[in-house]
């Protein structure tokens, strides 16, 4: 299991989806890790030759999907044949299905610029109140910024430390959230979980990165993470003069879009904690639906992924979030 974990570290994201195909066929207990003692030593493997390259056969897409109602509220207990998913308008077959609860690796990226003054308290709440919906084998780490970047704490299963670390910082200065979103993508890569996820707290406006929205853009399509943000925005008369920071708003709908999570936008700062808990709940309860891809062809092509729902009876018309797409292998 941890030479799986690790493998996954820096993959693109179909390659990813093969390795965790095949920790979907791991016995469960070899999921779970060996027992203490019961790890036998010198245990015979696969012999590869210096510069081979270990081949998966399985070729086997997952995508994780959200399902709410008219009110945002999240809709559990669907089944597979609920539902359909299409790649480059095309329906593939739906070969594997769960909603079970795994373990998630997290990286929130909380927004200390000076814009942020006013809202930085109930924001530090709506974090902590976050991470108070983690399972014990999740992890988390901590970016932070203003007008820089910077990894405030690597990946931990310590809550406690996390919010510490969070108390005793000031807003200051200008804002690089691009930068910020950047660095956790790239942080997240070495999570040991496959499960992954970013959480952004921010009022959206960026005026000081050093990347540009197209290099975040490709990134979020190139990594095998969803990106939920908390869109902390002042009322549309108060907000910034810049045009950066205008879009704002936008920049951040259009991140999480592609990479199936969704910003949550708000306004009333009292309302913070209760949608930080609610992202975290969204997270736990997500189906998984996988599918080997018709188009066989390595040609590093953007596919585009399209999930839909049969109509259900006696339910009103539901909302369904999931990756928009993958590149495709390049061999």
């Amino acid at each position: 299991m941890r030479r799986c974990a690790a493998l996954l570290r820096g993959t693109s994201f179909l390659t990813s989806l093969l390795l965790l195909a095949c920790l979907a066929l791991l016995p469960a207990q070899a999921q779970q890790g060996p027992v203490s003692g019961d790890l036998k030593k010198d245990t015979p493997g696969i012999a590869l030759k210096p510069g081979q390259a270990l081949k998966i056969d399985v070729d086997l897409a997952l995508v994780n999907v959200t399902v709410t109602d008219p009110y945002s509220r999240l809709v559990t207990g669907l089944e597979a044949e609920n539902f359909r998913v299409f790649e480059d308008n095309v329906e593939q077959e739906i070969v594997h299905f769960s909603s079970e609860d795994v373990p998630i690796s997290i990286g929130v990226i909380f927004d200390l610029s000076g814009s942020m003054a006013n809202k930085v308290a109930k924001s530090r709440e709506a974090a902590i109140q976050f991470f108070k919906t983690a399972n014990p084998r999740d992890e988390f780490f901590l970016v932070s910024f203003n007008e820089r970047a910077e990894l405030t704490s690597v990946f931990t299963n310590s809550i406690e430390d996390l919010q510490s670390r969070m108390m005793f910082t000031a807003t200051k200065g200008r804002t690089a959230l691009l930068d910020a979103i950047y660095l956790g993508l790239s942080e997240v890569r070495g999570a040991h979980n496959a499960k992954r996820a970013l959480l952004i707290i921010s009022d959206g406006g960026d005026n000081h990165s050093r990347y540009s929205e197209s290099d975040i853009k490709r990134l979020v399509k190139e990594s095998d993470c969803q990106l939920y943000a908390i869109g902390v925005y002042d009322p549309l008369g108060y907000r910034g003069r810049t045009p950066e920071e205008l879009n704002g708003p936008s920049l951040l709908s259009e991140v999480t879009d592609m990479s199936g999570g969704r910003v949550f936008a708000v306004e009333n700062l009292n309302e913070l904690p209760d949608i930080a808990a609610k992202i975290g709940m969204e997270l736990r309860n997500q189906y998984v639906l996988g599918y080997r891809p018709s188009n066989k062809v390595h040609d590093a092509r953007w596919r585009k992924i399209k999930v839909k729902l049969r109509a259900l009876r006696g339910l009103p018309p539901l909302n369904v979030f999931a990756r928009t797409g993958y590149y495709a292998p390049s061999h």
